[in-house]
């Protein structure tokens, strides 16, 4: 099976090549979309000696994924794991992500900050990631068993990549509930596995904040006031 890693970047300059030097062996193939740096986040993805692909303009991480997953399967992929740039997600469970595949007990795996043994999650981000569950229960009709709602590191079969190509909308921070919302309506199986998330202050201070949640609702909501 061949495993492409898909890394949607912002301005990541400083922390994208250690990232991609760790990523590069536990995948086959890395297609990172720089979505409208400014900084040198395209030359050092180039230099890397992985697949590039840009936004002129930053059109949001949701766009940059869809870009980057569409990519994947053009190259190929039987298997797409979404990686943040900004060093928060380990490549270290990247075999645990896969495993699941590979053994057709999934066609989906999340990593859950919530079942790690060592959660080390600060507080405020672990409010929002609660608000973030309820939104996602009562409104888009996600599971309660399903931890954490919010996570972005996630791998899936070839078969599930091309379904949500065809149902996602939401170019930005909406995108991981509007994922969740598509894969529980339909009849693919989903897992999730614990992981163990890096924080620094710098990742926090570009991270969601306690206000995005109801970003992301207005965002739904725009959505549908549109179709």
């Amino acid at each position: 099976m061949k495993v492409v890693a898909v890394v949607p970047a912002y301005n990541e300059a400083r922390r994208l090549a250690d990232v991609l030097f760790n990523l590069k062996p536990k995948v086959d193939e890395i297609v990172v979309v720089d979505d409208g740096s400014i900084d040198a986040t395209f030359k050092v993805a180039q230099q890397a000696g992985v697949v590039v692909l840009r936004h002129l303009i930053n059109r949001g991480q949701g766009l940059a994924l869809r870009t980057g997953t569409e990519a994947a399967l053009k190259r190929g992929a039987d298997v797409v794991v979404h990686f943040d740039a900004d060093g928060q997600h380990s490549d270290n469970f990247i075999q645990d992500l896969i495993l699941p595949l590979t053994e057709q007990r999934a066609d989906i795996v999340f990593g859950s900050r919530f079942l790690a043994s060592d959660k080390n999650i600060p507080a405020l981000r672990l409010l929002t990631l609660w608000l973030g569950k309820i939104f996602n229960i009562v409104f888009l009709r996600v599971s309660k068993n399903l931890t954490d709602p919010q996570s972005g590191l996630r791998a899936m079969k070839k078969e599930v990549a091309e379904y949500l190509l065809n149902h996602l909308a939401q170019d930005r921070m909406a995108h991981a509930s509007e994922i969740l919302h598509h894969i529980m309506r339909s009849d693919f199986a989903w897992q999730e596995i614990p992981v163990k998330i890096n924080y620094t202050t710098e990742t926090l201070a570009k991270g969601q904040k306690g206000l995005d949640g109801f970003k992301i609702v207005w965002q739904f909501i725009r959505h549908k006031l549109h179709r």
